[in-house]
């Protein structure tokens, strides 16, 4: 311990009559050794930023299990504040994440997120629907019905099941989110107000 001490310039030693007496240096040595550190970090931060950001122009998949695993993908699509689009979507949502959909559209409110919404013709009577803000909703024909939605924002797709166990798949791609993009223009054409 002493030797890596010494090596690191916190501990001296004087040899007198074969042996060493060990004495340490002044504590700012460690304000010193601290500062060369930052000072190695702050070198490879740029390194670290550019290989960071060109993994995110390549494209990321991740996978959400459970109902908190589906709050971080609506956490994401709040921290991104691009205009939400979702198509399937599903009233089973407010049941599953019971009372998290209030925070959400309230904070979504707040940094004026709009979003579009297609369901099926089943949930036009549900009054909740009728109460989120910033939303526009079309219907589409109850055959269209089914547990999966996709939401679309910015260079995201989250593809998620709303079940008992419900999970999500968000893949972000600026390519896939495009084709996504368009898709969901078109449903959105046929859907009806």
């Amino acid at each position: 311990a002493l030797e890596r001490l010494i090596e690191k310039g916190l501990v001296t030693y004087i040899k007198s009559n074969n042996r060493q007496h060990f004495k340490a240096v002044h504590p700012s040595r460690l304000r010193a050794i601290l500062k060369e550190r930052e000072n190695l970090v702050e070198d490879i931060i740029p390194a670290l930023e550019a290989k960071y950001n060109l993994l995110q122009q390549q494209g990321e998949t991740l996978f959400f299990k459970g109902r908190e695993g589906l709050k971080a993908v609506f956490e994401d699509m709040v921290k991104t504040k691009s205009e939400i689009l979702v198509l399937g979507a599903s009233p089973n949502a407010y049941t599953i994440l019971k009372y998290y959909f209030f925070k959400f559209d309230a904070e979504r409110k707040q940094k004026k997120i709009s979003s579009k919404l297609i369901f099926t013709e089943k949930a036009r009577g549900i009054k909740e629907l009728r109460r989120i803000p910033l939303a526009t909703i079309r219907y589409l024909p109850n055959s269209f019905d089914n547990p999966m939605a996709i939401n679309i924002y910015d260079n995201s797709v989250a593809i998620i099941l709303w079940s008992e166990n419900p999970f999500a798949i968000l893949i972000k791609d600026k390519a896939i989110a495009g084709s996504y993009k368009k898709h969901f223009e078109l449903m959105w054409g046929i859907a009806k107000k």
